[in-house]
């Protein structure tokens, strides 16, 4: 059992939600037909704390050690979800994250479990789910987190200081949640018509499951909502039609979208789209907030926000044809990762949806998911340019799968390798031939790099010092010299070593107006038979990156 509160157990928990949502998402999303029966409950819920999961590994990897620094790790928890929040459930589920974080980090510094812990945790989730919403509705994550709470409270009012007994409190705030969920379709005459429980609801007793089980410090079981706890109401099976569900004509648009602005702001921004239409939710604090709202005027939405601060990530989706395949016919789409505007530009010319990369991070799944949506096409192709993206990009693509779409990731590791499989991206062939084509030229490319060392250590190129320069071939550290532009000519050399016809060189903002002019003229004297490509990437950290085909 976990004994106290720390960024380890918050780990763990986060965790096991995204674990347990991303078993259960499927039949979450088919039960999906409140406030709009477009099937993606489930998967938002999964983008919404697997958002929380990013922002949190983050932070345990440049900040604070595991087992320290509770408030911090609670904050980035709570500051990825609201970031990341998908869909209705996803921004309410957002603001509840927030509400259990905030108790936390609130409870000092690696508190005690208690029942009164969870209780004050719990009330404050559910507190600040009801606030989120303009209209709260009852039979509906609402409901299922209310039930939880109470079961927490009574549960304190017995044995509020003792640790002993939080594996009950937890045990009976689960089982309060799953009746909760089953008492749904009595509650709520869309989902009694339909004859399923709420998808919400059913998404929050898995995370309050993840919860239960990370406090036991055991692996969760898999998610009820696959083993029939809402069993006075049908489920519907991968592939199954649901029958029954009741169309939708409420407003024409869902609009999304991050905002910057004032408390104050807000609120006068709540009462605009109240007018405009219905599920509105507003979570956040401070200067930033996640707004969601169905409406018919999706440009009344976003003018609302630009009257009162900065809106960004503007997502508008048709509900007019809420399930329904919404692309056929459409042209193929590129995504690409960029880190620099040089290179950014040169593939938006190329017709590619641009993701941008951080310097000492990765693009998050959403952020692929939103590119690959943003391509409005049947077909994608997906180049994440990086090893370390590839894993966000394969799940981002999974996920647009189960929307209908046909996504393949080719593994280009570097901005060249991207470079060179985009040049030969021909959308008028079939697909399978286009991917294998460009997946070939990404292979054929080797790629290399040139950076500046930040602090002492030993490589397989031998020990560095802060301000050497080091130069990396496919990932590995082979040189380490004085000057940029001497490592460029070595990793150059080394590299047609082995033979090739093409050298590209992408010049990062870091490099010098020397290595820009000298470098293409070096290449062509010492190795005549070579065609040189330059590209201005202005990338940071990496003064050069080369390729060879």
């Amino acid at each position: 059992m976990t004994t106290r509160v720390d960024a380890d157990w918050l780990r763990s928990w986060v965790a096991a939600c995204v674990d347990g949502l991303a078993a259960a998402r499927t039949r979450i999303d088919a039960l999906n037909v409140f406030p709009v029966p477009d099937g993606d409950t489930g998967t938002n819920l999964y983008l919404t704390l697997g958002s929380a999961w990013e922002q949190l590994a983050a932070a345990l990897e440049s900040g604070p050690t595991a087992g320290t620094g509770l408030s911090g790790v609670a904050g980035a928890v709570s500051r990825g979800a609201l970031v990341g929040a998908r869909g209705n459930s996803g921004v309410i589920a957002a603001q509840m994250v927030h509400g259990c974080t905030a108790a936390l980090a609130a409870a000092g510094d690696r508190p005690a479990w208690t029942p009164a812990l969870l209780a004050a945790m719990l009330r404050r989730a559910c507190d600040e789910g009801y606030r989120a919403v303009a209209q709260p509705v009852e039979g509906t994550i609402l409901s299922v987190a209310r039930a939880a709470a109470e079961a927490a409270e009574r549960m304190a009012d017995g044995a509020r200081e003792d640790s002993g007994r939080v594996l009950d409190a937890a045990a009976e705030i689960v089982a309060a949640a799953r009746s909760a969920l089953d008492r749904t379709p009595d509650q709520l005459p869309a989902l009694r018509q339909a004859g399923v429980v709420d998808a919400g609801g059913a998404g929050l007793v898995v995370i309050l499951e993840a919860l239960a089980a990370s406090l036991a410090g055991i692996a969760p079981a898999s998610p009820s909502v696959d083993h029939g706890t809402v069993a006075p109401v049908h489920l519907p099976v991968e592939g199954e039609d649901p029958g029954g569900l009741p169309g939708y004509c409420g407003p024409a648009f869902e609009v999304m979208y991050l905002l910057e602005a004032t408390a104050e702001a807000v609120d006068s921004l709540r009462e605009a789209l109240a007018s405009l239409g219905d599920s509105l939710v507003v979570v956040g604090e401070g200067a930033l907030w996640n707004v969601h709202v169905h409406v018919d005027d999706a440009g009344a939405a976003v003018e609302a926000a630009l009257a009162v601060g900065r809106p960004s990530r503007i997502r508008i989706t048709y509900l007019g044809e809420a399930g329904a395949d919404q692309h056929q016919g459409r042209t193929r789409g590129l995504v690409a990762v960029a880190h620099g505007p040089g290179t950014a530009a040169l593939l938006a010319d190329a017709g590619a949806e641009v993701v941008s990369g951080r310097p000492h991070g990765r693009p998050s799944t959403g952020e692929f998911l939103q590119a690959i949506e943003a391509c409005d096409a049947a077909e994608v192709i997906v180049l994440p340019g990086d090893s370390d993206a590839r894993a966000t990009a394969d799940l981002a693509a999974a996920q647009a799968r189960e929307q209908g779409l046909r996504v393949a990731v080719v593994p280009s590791r570097s901005i060249v390798q991207t470079l060179a499989a985009v040049a030969v991206h021909d959308p008028q062939s079939a697909f399978d031939a286009d991917v294998a084509v460009m997946s070939a030229a990404a292979g054929s490319t080797r790629y290399a790099a040139v950076t500046v060392a930040t602090k002492a250590a030993l490589t397989s190129a031998g020990p560095c010092e802060p301000g050497d320069v080091l130069g990396i071939v496919d990932g590995d550290i082979v040189h380490i010299g004085p000057s940029p532009e001497g490592v460029t000519r070595s990793l150059i050399d080394r590299m047609l070593a082995s033979g090739g016809d093409l050298v590209t060189l992408v010049f990062g903002v870091d490099a010098s107006r020397e290595a820009r002019a000298e470098l293409p003229v070096w290449v062509r004297r010492t190795h005549p038979l070579v065609d040189v490509v330059v590209h201005e990437g202005g990338q940071p950290l990496w003064p050069v990156i080369l390729g060879v085909e």
